[in-house]
């Protein structure tokens, strides 16, 4: 079985294939082309292995999961990035403007070529060498991080605003912000694609 669903937890969608059963997690292949490959606890390891090289075949880039988890892997780091954003809005520390600015012209800037582990790995001797250095300071600051937020209230609708202002939610003006991250996106895959191997 294959569905693009984003999060739902395989064991609530079954088939009746003999236990082949896989769950493909896409997201909009045009300009990300990552895609997860879950499988159920039946799953044969020739189906998965079988899907991860259709998928590399037709230009995506798969990769394969252990085992299932809550919300799939992309979307837990995804969540864990909005949980915190939200928590600086709410307490204060930055305007939701500013929460996307520090994102779009820091962070998201190293996190387009390389994960966050390779990225410590170069800002330092090393990871171990990262976690020895920065382990501390690392734990003290997670430590003062508050608990989920309830998406919901004042902060949503400070959010809201924020975001109504800069891009209207009418369909003519979200569609055209659409084109234009579209847009960039395309002009980042070209970018990736043109970079020599050694640096992708």
């Amino acid at each position: 079985m294959f569905t693009n669903d984003s999060s739902s937890n395989q064991g609530y969608i079954q088939d009746d294939s003999d236990g082949q059963n896989t769950k493909l997690k896409v997201n909009p292949p045009y300009y990300v082309p990552l895609v997860e490959l879950v499988p159920h606890p039946e799953t044969h390891t020739a189906v998965l292995d079988q899907t991860y090289a259709l998928m590399k075949d037709i230009g995506q880039s798969p990769v394969k999961l252990a085992k299932e988890i809550d919300g799939f892997v992309f979307n837990r780091i995804q969540y864990a990035i909005i949980a915190e954003s939200w928590r600086l809005v709410n307490d204060g520390v930055l305007s939701p403007e500013d929460v996307d600015f520090v994102m779009s012209t820091g962070l998201g800037t190293r996190y387009a070529f390389m994960g966050p582990f390779e990225t410590i790995h170069l800002n330092a001797k090393g990871l171990k060498n990262y976690c020895e250095s920065y382990g501390m300071g690392m734990k003290r600051v997670l430590s003062s991080f508050g608990p989920v937020p309830e998406f919901s209230g004042e902060t949503m609708e400070k959010i809201d605003q924020a975001m109504s202002q800069r891009i209207p939610p009418d369909p003519e003006s979200l569609n055209a912000r659409r084109q234009c991250r579209d847009s960039c996106l395309a002009a980042l895959t070209k970018l990736k694609m043109d970079m020599k191997s050694d640096c992708k």
